[in-house]
C-alpha cells in the first residue's frame, strides 16, 4: 500500500473493521447464496453470461412485481400520489432489465449451440415472475398455468393473481370513484380474463385528457400507464431481437415458436384505450 493510500486509510478513523460478531455488507445480502447459485451444466465459458444474465433479469422482475402490486394496493386506497412513485420506480427498473438483452445479444449463435442442450425442455417461457407481471398488468392466459402445478406453493401465488383485479382494473374503478360513467360489465367483470377494450373507458380517459388540470392525478396516473407500457413493449422487441439474434427461427427449448411467438405478443397492449386516445384527442 502506498503512503498515499495508508493516510487515506489512516484518515477515516470511524471505519469498521472487527466483525467477528457482527452482521457485514455480505451478510445482509446473503452473498454466499447469492454468489454461488451460477451453476453450469456444462465446461463452455459463455454459459456463466447466459445464467447471469437471466438470474438478474429475475431479479428486476422480483421488484417490478413488488413495486406494481403496492401501487395497485395504494391505488384501491384512493392514494394515488403514492402509486405514481412506485410506478416511476418500475419504468425505471424496466430501463435497466431491457439493457440485459444488450449484454446477452453478445452471445454468438455458434458459442450458444455449444451448452444449448444442456438446458434441456427449460426455457425463460416458464419465468413464473414473468407470468406474474402479465397477470398483475392484467393479462391472464389459463393454458399457461399448467406449466406449474408442479409447485402448489407457486401456483397458488399465480392463481391468486389470476383471479384478482390488476393495475389497469384499478385505474378503471379510480376513474368510477372520481365520478366517471363506466360500463357495470367492465366494472364487475371476471378479472381471470383478459381485458379488452371499452368505450366508456375510453370516452372516460378521453375526457381526463381534455380537462387535465381538473383531473390532474388521473392524468399523472393515465401516463404513469403509458411509461410502463411504453417500456414494457420495448423490452419486449428487444427480446424477440435477440433471440432471433442468436437462434434465428428456431423452436424455443421450452417448446414455444421462438421468435414467432414473441412477435405475436409485440401486438397486445395491456391499456388499450390510453394509447387509442391519443389519436382523437
Amino acid at each position: 500500500m502506498s503512503e498515499k493510500d495508508k493516510n487515506a486509510f489512516q484518515a477515516e478513523k470511524g471505519i469498521h473493521t472487527d466483525f467477528l460478531e457482527k452482521m457485514t455488507y455480505g451478510d445482509y445480502l446473503q452473498l454466499d447464496t447469492l454468489l454461488s447459485s451460477q451453476k453450469r451444466l456444462s465446461t463452455h465459458h459463455d454459459e456463466m453470461l447466459f445464467i447471469i444474465i437471466h438470474q438478474v433479469s429475475e431479479l428486476w422482475l422480483k421488484l417490478i412485481i413488488h413495486e406494481i402490486q403496492a401501487a395497485t394496493a395504494a391505488i384501491q386506497k384512493g392514494e394515488l400520489q403514492s402509486s405514481f412513485k412506485m410506478l416511476s420506480r418500475v419504468s425505471k427498473t424496466q430501463s435497466q432489465i431491457i439493457q440485459a438483452w444488450d449484454v446477452l445479444s453478445t452471445l454468438t449463435p455458434a458459442e450458444y449451440m455449444e451448452f444449448r442442450d444442456k438446458l434441456g425442455n427449460a426455457s425463460g417461457f416458464q419465468s413464473y415472475q414473468y407470468r406474474l407481471v402479465e397477470f398483475v398488468l392484467g393479462y391472464k392466459t389459463p393454458h399457461i398455468m399448467k406449466i406449474y402445478k408442479k409447485d402448489p406453493k407457486l401456483f397458488h401465488i399465480l392463481e391468486e393473481a389470476y383471479h384478482n383485479p390488476g393495475l389497469y382494473d384499478v385505474s378503471i374503478q379510480a376513474l368510477a370513484d372520481n365520478g366517471f360513467t363506466i360500463s357495470e360489465e367492465i366494472l364487475n367483470r371476471d378479472f381471470s380474463q383478459t381485458y379488452n377494450k371499452d368505450a366508456s373507458v375510453e370516452q372516460a380517459w378521453l375526457e381526463v385528457y381534455k380537462n387535465k388540470e381538473k383531473y390532474w392525478d388521473l392524468y399523472q396516473l393515465a401516463e404513469k400507464l403509458v411509461d410502463l407500457e411504453d417500456w414494457f413493449q420495448q423490452w419486449r422487441f428487444r427480446h424477440m431481437k435477440t433471440v432471433e439474434r442468436i437462434i434465428g427461427h428456431k423452436v424455443g427449448t421450452g417448446g414455444s415458436s421462438g421468435v414467432g411467438y414473441l412477435k405475436k405478443v409485440l401486438d397486445h397492449y395491456f391499456f388499450p384505450e390510453l394509447w387509442e386516445i391519443r389519436t382523437k384527442l
